[in-house]
This record gives structure tokens, C-alpha cells and sequence, in this order.
């Protein structure tokens, strides 16, 4: 069992942003910026290209909501998306504001305190 599906399953606490019967919206524990989220599907899989294209489809489609609530709730140019794959045997999608494509730097990864955790998850979801 991944540390994605323990998260799904409230077994680790996370600050959720959505889901729905198949897929999971979380912000990521070390953003790149206050915003940074990452949508999974439910099912556990590895490799996001292993995906069935019509769960795949709908894993994107989920991501562009989060998407457009992120970006209401988070000053920025644009809601870059990376797809790494390499840190968690768990297919996600990282969805973070950036005003340059150097904003997706993952070196840069950032620790905000609990309350800045909390307060910018309720920002988003109020625009969901």
C-alpha cells in the first residue's frame, strides 16, 4: 500500500482539497509555492502512462477543476503541471502556481507551517 492510499483512506492526515469516486486532491507537503497540489487517482498504479485511457481522461479532467480553483485562490500567471513519477510507486499529478517555467523547480520545494497549509486548502476549496 502506498503512502498515497493511506492519505485516501485517512490513515495519514492530509489537507484535502477534493475527490470524488475515483480520484484525490491533496496539498503537497513540500510545495513548490503555497498552492501546490497533487491530484492522484484512487487506484493504486505506478506508472501514469500504465493508466486506461478513459481513467487517465478523467484524472485529467479532475486535475483541470482543481486546476482553475487553485488559480482563483492563488495569484500567478499560470497552473504549471509536471507529471514526475519517480518519488511515490503512485501515479500523481502536480499542479502548482508559477509565473516562470523556473517555478517548477523541485529543488526549490518550500515548508509552510500548518495554519499557512490549512488557510491557503480552504482558499481553494472555496472556489471548487
Amino acid at each position: 500500500m502506498t503512502i498515497f492510499t493511506k492519505i485516501i483512506k485517512g490513515e495519514i492526515p492530509c489537507y484535502k482539497i477534493a475527490e470524488d469516486e475515483s480520484y484525490f486532491a491533496f496539498l503537497d507537503i513540500r510545495p513548490l509555492h503555497p498552492g501546490h497540489t497533487l491530484v492522484v487517482p484512487k487506484k493504486e498504479v505506478d506508472y501514469i502512462f500504465d493508466i486506461e485511457d478513459e481513467e487517465l481522461k478523467g484524472m485529467v479532467l479532475f486535475a483541470k477543476k482543481i486546476a482553475i480553483a487553485i488559480k482563483k485562490a492563488v495569484p500567478c500567471e499560470r497552473i504549471g503541471m509536471t507529471v514526475i513519477g519517480l518519488e511515490v510507486p503512485h501515479a500523481h499529478i502536480h499542479l502548482s502556481p508559477i509565473n516562470s517555467v523556473y517555478d517548477l523547480d523541485f529543488r526549490n520545494a518550500k515548508q509552510l507551517s500548518a495554519e499557512e497549509m490549512q488557510h491557503i486548502a480552504e482558499k481553494i476549496k472555496s472556489f471548487l
